[in-house]
């Protein structure tokens, strides 16, 4: 997810990891317009604790420049962007959260012909045209040099998911449930896009292929990107881009589980405007969305070409990440590996030392969960 992350705790320890992320660091919300956080508010119905005014307030002020920002912003290249054409449609990363999606983009934005939504450009994706190149650095104290949750690498221009952009350009999302946790799941049906209005589909195609355009003025090569959620929108994806290309990645269930239920506990404590409440709804939210995540992939997948869409396994990806990308290259057609290698084996020897959690669950919750995703465990074979 995002360096304004807290960790995660390790299940097997059974302990709440107190929230390591200081004061000082900007929480998502921090990037938002005037107007996009006072509707977020409206429709929350104001609902901030008192001992989170002050963070409301800041918030609340640093919109505002958000929002003269972003005017001047599109005064001085609206026209630039609008003319703007992407050189190649994107590779699309696709995978549950926690499934090794970060992992993998890390390694395919070592290509030198690929570029990738940074976080300060998904942080404030209505003005980081302008101000980029001089206000990253200016406030790149704030942010981590390592995300919390896992130690890699993080700060402003490290690769973000662009459902964060999304977010902070006002388009309904459920990342959305983090900042008023005790109200529950938000935005359910921007899931996986399909019970929307076309106007509402259209409206959110619009936004996030103006952010892409917004990216390419910044740099011009091939964008990859990585967001959870778009597992859900294969088919909203194509209609924009018909020759995209599709990297899913799956990992064992009982992980994917445990590891996620952690994230988003952690993320509603983090980015919260209110109390926590008892976060009972935050299981069936884990369990509800990979159900709904996979149902609409695998019949979104039926429309790609072979060379549109590769699948990998986790647990195949970090026992031999350079066949698989090797191989990755090779089914997408995606060029020459050479040009690749160097650069993936100088980022495999810089991370060779990480090691990724593993999780215990009782016999009671295993059950529960094969289960409940019992059409995931058949399809990928664990």
């Amino acid at each position: 997810m995002s360096v304004l992350e807290e960790r995660v705790a390790t299940p097997r320890r059974k302990r709440v990891v107190k929230n390591p992320v200081p004061w000082y660091t900007p929480r998502f919300w921090h990037g938002m317009r005037f107007s996009t956080w006072v509707r977020t508010l409206a429709h929350n119905q104001f609902d901030v604790s008192f001992t989170k005014l002050h963070t409301a307030t800041s918030i609340t002020f640093i919109s505002g420049l958000n929002s003269l920002l972003a005017t001047l912003d599109r005064l001085f290249y609206s026209r630039k962007v609008e003319q703007v054409e992407l050189a190649q449609p994107p590779i699309f990363i696709l995978g549950h959260w926690r499934a090794g999606t970060t992992f993998l983009h890390e390694l395919l934005i070592c290509d030198p012909t690929h570029t990738y939504p940074n976080t300060y450009q998904c942080f404030v994706p209505h003005h980081f045209v302008l101000t980029e190149k001089w206000l990253a650095p200016l406030t790149s104290k704030l942010i981590p040099s390592r995300r919390p949750m896992d130690n890699m690498a993080a700060g402003w221009q490290r690769p973000q998911e662009d459902e964060f952009a999304l977010c902070n350009l006002g388009v309904p999302t459920p990342y959305l449930s983090m900042l008023f946790p005790k109200r529950g799941e938000a935005y359910p049906e921007y899931l996986d896009l399909q019970s929307l209005e076309q106007s509402q589909r259209r409206a959110w195609g619009n936004a996030l292929h103006h952010f892409f355009k917004r990216v390419t003025l910044r740099d011009s090569r091939r964008i990859v990107v990585k967001s959870p959620p778009h597992t859900a929108r294969v088919r909203t994806l194509c209609e924009l881009y018909p020759k995209a290309k599709f990297v899913h990645i799956v990992r064992d269930p009982y992980d994917l589980f445990v590891s996620t239920m952690g994230l988003w506990k952690s993320l509603n404590e983090v980015q919260r405007m209110q109390g926590l409440g008892d976060q009972d709804w935050v299981e069936e939210y884990v369990l509800g969305s990979l159900d709904r995540m996979y149902a609409a992939y695998e019949v979104d997948r039926k429309q790609l070409a072979q060379n549109q869409i590769v699948e990998l396994r986790y647990e195949d990806l970090v026992q031999d990440p350079l066949n698989c990308v090797r191989q990755l290259y090779a089914d997408l057609e995606l060029g020459d590996f050479s040009r690749v290698e160097p650069a993936i084996k100088e980022h495999l020897a810089a991370v060779k030392n990480y090691h990724p959690n593993h999780y215990e669950l009782g016999d009671e919750k295993r059950e529960m969960i094969r289960q409940r995703w019992a059409s995931y465990f058949e399809n990928y074979g664990y």
